[in-house]
């Protein structure tokens, strides 16, 4: 099975708005992360009925429904370990010496992906309302034979 695709669906920082073309954007995927800032339950269920979905609490993430949501997950696919949390400024471990291949973050609402010391660094960007000039965006990662690729998306979102 180590040579099967696995797609992951990266989303972040919905901020409450579950965008159609998110959703549709994501279909398809056999899991799906959200590195916070969800800003509601609902963003969840939503995603909950597209694919197992494991979410970290963002910085905005507060009340009573957000309480039982980790600050840090751990993702376990296709023979991998990725790990995720919101702001990658808050990473307190050597990602490579702890056997992550990736690490998934949010915050910034800035797409982005970089590989440093063999680490693929993820940020999908922000799915929820338009901040500044930043694109609409989340992403997915690809996972063969133990690697990991990345791709970012921008959404086409009618204004």
């Amino acid at each position: 099975m180590a040579s099967r695709v696995h797609t992951v669906g990266v989303i972040s920082d919905t901020h409450g708005l579950l965008r159609p073309e998110a959703v549709a954007a994501l279909a398809g995927v056999e899991r799906i992360v959200h590195a916070g800032d969800i800003g509601s339950p609902d963003v969840l269920a939503a995603l909950g009925r597209l694919a197992p979905v494991t979410a970290v609490r963002g910085n905005n993430d507060r009340g009573d429904w957000a309480a039982g949501i980790a600050d840090t997950e751990v993702v376990e696919v296709g023979g991998v370990s990725l790990y995720v949390l919101h702001d990658l400024h808050e990473l307190d471990l050597d990602p490579r010496a702890a056997g992550f291949v990736a690490v998934i973050a949010g915050h910034s609402h800035q797409p982005r992906q970089e590989e440093r010391d063999g680490v693929l660094y993820f940020n999908p960007g922000s799915a929820g309302p338009r901040r500044f000039r930043l694109p609409i965006s989340l992403g997915r990662l690809t996972i063969v034979r133990g690697r990991v690729t990345g791709s970012l998306m921008t959404l086409a979102i009618a204004s």
